[in-house]
């Protein structure tokens, strides 16, 4: 089940930088959970942290994201495997402007700013 911040929430900003997923955010008026990312720390820790420093105990689960600890594990994989697949990316980006594209430079330049290493 994942996690939701109610009502009760004071934006006291403690909440976002505990979330090893990264899955709290500041929405329109309070933080905000996304449920796709929340697996309540499973995999990370033993307890959800955001939970452990909410000063005023507004973050319960979410009725509405019932989950197994099967499916929290199974999602903290996923996110994972994609965190580890986005750095292979850049990486490979990042040494393909590097080695391949330096004779391209100039003419890459031409397309406006940004575009010298794509």
């Amino acid at each position: 089940m994942a996690l939701i911040i109610t009502e009760e929430c004071i934006n006291c900003d403690v909440c976002e930088p505990e979330c090893p997923n990264e899955a709290i955010y500041q929405g329109v008026e309070i933080y905000e959970i996304d449920p796709m990312k929340c697996t309540e720390c499973v995999g990370h820790f033993d307890t959800p942290q955001c939970v452990e420093v909410c000063p005023v105990e507004c973050i319960p689960k979410d009725p509405g994201h019932v989950e197994t600890e099967e499916q929290l594990l199974a999602k903290y994989h996923n996110l994972i495997r994609g965190a580890e697949l986005r750095k292979n990316y850049y990486l490979f980006c990042w040494y393909r402007c590097l080695l391949v594209k330096p004779a391209l430079q100039p003419v890459l330049s031409l397309f406006g700013p940004g575009m010298e290493c794509w």
